[in-house]
């Protein structure tokens, strides 16, 4: 059971077949140490190998911050161009780790997402944000970038424009317009519990199908269109091999519950 494993700056609670992982730094906002980054990619990496786990939410501790960015006493001590360029690598790859997992991913964004924090929700397929959560890339105003995928997956999620103007002045973009701008996918005056909820209508769903819509997705925006339709047709053909597939059409005609199996 995941709920056995022990972190220092995480906790894992597994519920059936949704795990919660929920950094647990509240007296630091849950600030992404190097050691939260470590014990991340450990817990990705655990909870990837769990068979039984559909779902996966990640959250905050406390009821302040979501993560309010890196650690900035230890980015401080960063100097030169190699140091600052394995820094960035090593939080990539644990976004990365988040982003390849093949089931659905949900952020349930519960106050500050910033810097790292929102880098960390963008690497999740779904963020549900509360009412008076704050998002933003603020690393211009220490002279850095955003490093570990801002300033990709902000981009690619909500265009450059929109993107360009959160990193460029560094503000903070309130829940409203997170939504409006599709940076957020719901609001809620709880936002754990909606991300349950969410997690609960996807996995009703066929395994297999889930993680070839995510895998569709993905590889398809690295190319053109002419490139993702062709990546489209392929899983399309996988999904319709699949024991799912006619397990959910044969309910569909029956008018009954399907019970997929991911098979």
């Amino acid at each position: 059971m995941l709920d056995e494993l022990d972190f220092n700056t995480l906790v894992i609670d597994q519920h059936g077949d949704l795990a919660v992982l929920t950094i647990n730094r509240p007296q630091a906002l849950n600030a992404l140490s190097g050691e939260t980054l470590i014990e991340l990619v450990e817990a990705v990496e655990a909870i990837a190998e769990n068979a039984e786990i559909a779902a996966l939410i990640i959250t905050g501790g406390g009821d302040k911050a979501f993560v309010a960015g890196a650690d900035i006493g230890e980015l401080s001590r960063l100097e030169g161009v190699y140091a600052g360029r394995e820094a960035s690598l090593g939080g990539q790859n644990v976004m990365h780790e988040i982003a390849s997992l093949p089931f659905p991913t949900i952020a349930a964004i519960n106050g500050y997402a910033l810097g790292g924090g929102l880098e960390l929700a963008l690497a999740c397929d779904v963020r549900v944000a509360s009412h008076t959560a704050k998002l933003g890339l603020p690393e211009v105003t220490l002279g850095l970038i955003p490093g570990y995928g801002g300033t990709q997956r902000l981009a690619r999620l909500v265009g450059p424009g929109r993107a360009l103007d959160m990193m460029m002045t560094g503000r903070q973009v309130g829940a409203d317009e997170a939504l409006q701008m599709g940076l957020v996918n719901y609001l809620a005056e709880n936002p754990l519990e909606k991300a349950r909820e969410v997690a609960q209508m996807m996995t009703k769903n066929a395994p297999i199908a889930l993680s070839l819509i995510k895998e569709a997705v993905r590889r398809g925006l690295t190319g053109s269109l002419e490139e993702g339709l062709e990546i489209e047709a392929d899983l399309f053909g996988m999904a319709a091999a699949t024991a799912d597939f006619k397990e959910g059409t044969a309910a569909f005609l029956a008018k009954r519950k399907a019970n997929f199996q991911g098979e």
